[in-house]
């Protein structure tokens, strides 16, 4: 590769590496969401299968490349599964005022197994619209000359496999981040299922692009425009969550006083 090439490749690696963080990083949020409710003990084994199977999806996607562009079904089923998780919580929190079974009782948790199922399940969304993002990205590259891997240029194949490489390494970090997070701030958990759903938008405007459906123009999925309203979105939703939560550590630390006064 020139000198021009090598930037160029390079500042596409930036920007994939910042993408496939903050992906990570949503990816972890659910992670954390969904285990919180498990003992600690049983909290880090689901974590650790969640990362694991993270790890094996996303790696698995990349060499798959050519049948996730092409199979628009895939892409309709993570768009789903990530909308039906995020609102089947909104609307039993917010609307239905459900914390518990509806008779006073507290509702009934999925065991172990079951949530490291549904994370897996949430893992293999996010690795849908990970390697999509990441391809999205790189077919705008020069071709290197280098050997085809997947069915694309061999160096935009090495560019998307660093960027997922990182990006799987970020959320080995951003996972337990998270839960101590969720634990300091539980009301976050709100904010985390609505970005989780909006990246299901994400994905779903991505598969009514589909050549074989094409009702939303693929142009507009790539521009500055929709990526831009994305973003915004998606930043304007962490904010509102954190500014509306609260520090129940701080109000813990605050009422440690009078419980110690009363008891005197």
């Amino acid at each position: 590769m020139d000198a021009s090439l090598l930037l160029e490749y390079g500042w596409v690696l930036l920007i994939l590496i910042v993408l496939e963080g903050i992906l990570a990083a949503d990816n972890a949020l659910v992670m954390a969401v969904m285990v919180k409710h498990l003992p600690e003990d049983q909290r880090k084994k689901a974590l650790f299968y969640g990362l694991a199977g993270a790890v094996v999806l996303r790696f698995g996607a990349l060499f798959a490349i050519s049948f996730l562009v092409n199979v628009w079904q895939v892409q309709a089923i993570g768009a789903l599964y990530l909308l039906y998780i995020s609102i089947n919580h909104l609307v039993k929190r917010h609307i239905l005022k459900k914390d518990d079974d509806g008779v006073g009782n507290p509702k009934k948790q999925s065991g172990f197994w079951g949530t490291v199922l549904k994370v897996e399940l949430a893992d293999l969304a996010f690795a849908v619209d990970s390697i999509l993002a990441a391809v999205a990205l790189a077919v705008t590259l020069s071709p290197s000359g280098l050997p085809e891997i997947g069915g694309i240029d061999g160096g935009q194949f090495i560019i998307i496999f660093a960027g997922g490489l990182i990006g799987v390494i970020i959320m080995r970090f951003a996972a337990n981040a998270f839960v101590r997070l969720l634990k300091k701030r539980p009301n976050l958990e709100s904010a985390a299922f609505a970005i989780v759903g909006w990246v299901g938008v994400k994905l779903a405007l991505y598969t009514l692009a589909h050549k074989d459906i094409a009702l939303i123009s693929k142009h507009f999925i790539e521009s500055p425009l929709w990526k831009g309203i994305f973003w915004t979105v998606l930043v304007g939703i962490a904010v509102a969550g954190w500014f509306l939560s609260k520090d129940e550590s701080n109000e813990e630390a605050d009422e440690t006083p009078l419980k110690k006064a009363e008891n005197e």
